[in-house]
């Protein structure tokens, strides 16, 4: 599997990063920092040091990272709740020589971050490995197992000596790698499966690679999947590897057309076991989705300013797009959209949006609980009116193509007033109908 589906750096990776390190006075906070940006160990070190910036090219993201030191006197500590609340990510340090420091991280550090809302990837990393008494016996794995149980925001442990300059690059590698690349949006660790949403985006990802809509992808699909996200090509031996991984461990994933849904879901399930969530954020990325596995602002409908006596709505292509959707989801024919088959058409999307107030019950449904034309209809008009730009995000999510503007329109005060025009004349006829009616009679 080495060099399939190979990530590159993502345009849509953040300028710069912030990173805190935070922990217990005295346990080789500001020793790590100058010595990841110098590669010397410092003889003779500030009480607290300045913000310091690692060289651009440490690690291949080229992102510049800026490292914060802290203080964890009370004095300072109006200052350390700011740049805690500032962070990109945290690094928490314990000292490997005081055991005292590493139980403060459950008893007293977690729990803050916590209590502070700081909702930020954190790495723990044990410095002083070097003063560590070699006779005590130590197992990382079995001392952090039920504090990260406890505590999903830890994203990785390791220890390191700046001394010895044992694995201090790597700490903030980490660091780096947890915001570039989070875990939490894509995998239930816990569960050891693919979060929801994630499989939603990956599901439409794979339809808009289908492009003979098979229900597979083959080679060549593949390899224009490889080229838009990597820029390099597969070699026929790659594909053929890839498939080969698939089929052995989940039959299904392969058919005779090529890779399957299941299958690609499954590759994306194994690199990120691997450790190689930047592949998968490569991909999502590049489609367009933010970190919160949402497509971002500049995949959606710009801002559009409208008056008090506006509104919008839907053009007529869009319309035509909702209908083609309606039949295409009506799997058994009966002109109404069932509960099933309504997960089944937002099953590209982050959620179903009709789920939620203010849309959830918002129109009648037959006796079955189906969705005719019109109230489908309906309901999308009105969902167009209250949020536009969810609406077209929505839009986006279970095909529509087009450009987001031209699914949307300003529907002003004329059209208002032409429209109840209409309508009065409609009413005036059926009333003066009525009356030549009732004066014969």
């Amino acid at each position: 599997m080495e060099g399939v589906f190979s990530a590159a750096k993502s345009s849509t990776s953040p300028a710069a990063l912030r990173i805190v390190v935070a922990g217990d006075h005295g346990t080789g906070k500001s020793s790590l920092i100058i010595t990841a940006a110098t590669e010397c160990f410092p003889t003779n070190i500030p009480p607290v040091l300045p913000p310091t910036r690692l060289p651009e090219d440490l690690f291949g993201e080229h992102v510049p990272i800026t490292l914060i030191d802290t203080s964890s006197s009370l004095e300072n500590r109006e200052e350390l709740v700011d740049e805690l609340r500032r962070a990109d990510a945290v690094v928490l340090i314990y000292a490997c020589d005081e055991p005292s420091t590493l139980d403060r991280l459950s008893t007293f550090w977690l729990p803050e971050l916590r209590r502070l809302e700081v909702k930020v990837p954190i790495i723990v990393a044990g410095c002083k490995l070097d003063l560590r008494d070699e006779q005590q016996a130590f197992s990382l794995e079995l001392v952090m197992s039920p504090i990260m149980q406890q505590f999903r925001e830890i994203e990785t442990c390791i220890e390191c000596s700046a001394y010895k300059h044992i694995q201090i690059p790597e700490v903030f590698y980490y660091a780096q790698k947890a915001v570039l690349h989070p875990t939490a949006p894509l995998f239930d660790q816990e569960a050891q499966t693919l979060k929801p949403r994630c499989v939603r985006a990956l599901k439409r990802i794979f339809i808009l690679c289908d492009h003979d809509r098979d229900g597979a992808l083959s080679d060549a699909e593949l390899n224009d999947f490889q080229v838009k996200c990597f820029n390099a090509p597969l070699q026929p031996s790659e594909i053929v590897g890839v498939k080969r991984v698939v089929q052995e461990k989940l039959p299904e994933g392969v058919s005779e057309n090529g890779l399957t849904l299941t299958g690609f879901l499954f590759l994306h399930a194994l690199f990120i076991e691997k450790g190689r969530l930047e592949t998968t954020w490569t991909v999502l990325r590049k489609y367009g989705y933010n970190n919160d596995i949402r497509l971002g602002d500049d995949q959606l409908l710009a801002p559009v300013k409208i008056t008090p006596d506006q509104s919008m709505e839907l053009t007529s292509e869009a319309v035509e797009f909702l209908r083609g959707a309606f039949t295409k989801f009506d799997s058994d024919g009966d002109g109404a959209l069932n509960a099933h088959e309504l997960d089944d058409l937002f099953s590209t999307a982050p959620e179903s949006p009709w789920n939620e107030a203010p849309y959830a019950n918002a129109v009648a449904k037959d006796a079955l609980g189906g969705l005719s034309l019109d109230e489908f209809l309906s309901q999308w008009a009105s969902m167009t009116t209250i949020d536009p730009v969810f609406s077209i995000e929505n839009l986006i999510y279970i095909g529509y193509a087009g450009d987001p503007s031209s699914a949307v329109r300003v529907k002003g005060l004329v059209d208002l007033k032409k429209q109840g025009s209409v309508r009065n004349v409609f009413f005036q006829c059926w009333f003066n109908l009525f009356k030549i009616c009732f004066d014969i009679k």
